[in-house]
């Protein structure tokens, strides 16, 4: 048995491009980015910035299209997989492609702003990016002294 699934949670790195199939299924092309903070070997932080392209169809697509612009945050969850190509020069490129199956909006501040731990800051799932009656993930239960196990 075999699994591939990748969750991302990341920035738009362009404007979402809109496309139908000859069948009339919507397409949309977003480019996604990740950073990650790391230290390099002089002890100095770096940003490294992963891009993924992601496919969206149908109702996401066109979600995606209306609602999402450069910067938006948004969380993504599909397949992966790494296309190899050769550019203009003739050297052979990678790049990491996503095919869709679930994607949520993400309300919050604008790009760059950290999550300072106040719940009224926090960023929030705005729920589903498409109009399936599966719902969402329910919420978590509250605890209280009972319930901890020690």
């Amino acid at each position: 048995m075999s699994f591939n699934k990748i969750i991302i949670v990341g920035n738009l790195g362009r404007d979402p491009e809109l496309r139908y199939t000859p069948q009339g299924t919507a397409v949309c092309d977003i480019s996604l980015a990740t950073n990650e903070r790391k230290r390099d070997k002089s002890g100095e932080f770096q940003d490294v910035t992963t891009w993924f392209r992601v496919t969206l169809w149908r109702n996401q697509a066109e979600n995606a299209s209306k609602y999402l612009k450069k910067g938006s945050p948004v969380y993504v969850e599909g397949r992966l997989s790494l296309e190899e190509w050769t550019d203009r020069e003739g050297n052979t490129r990678q790049t990491l492609s996503v095919q869709a199956s679930d994607m949520h909006f993400i309300s919050g501040g604008p790009r760059g702003d950290e999550y300072s731990g106040d719940t009224n800051d926090a960023p929030q799932f705005a729920g589903p990016a498409n109009s399936s009656s599966s719902p969402g993930p329910a919420a978590a239960p509250a605890r209280n002294d009972d319930d901890i196990p020690f």
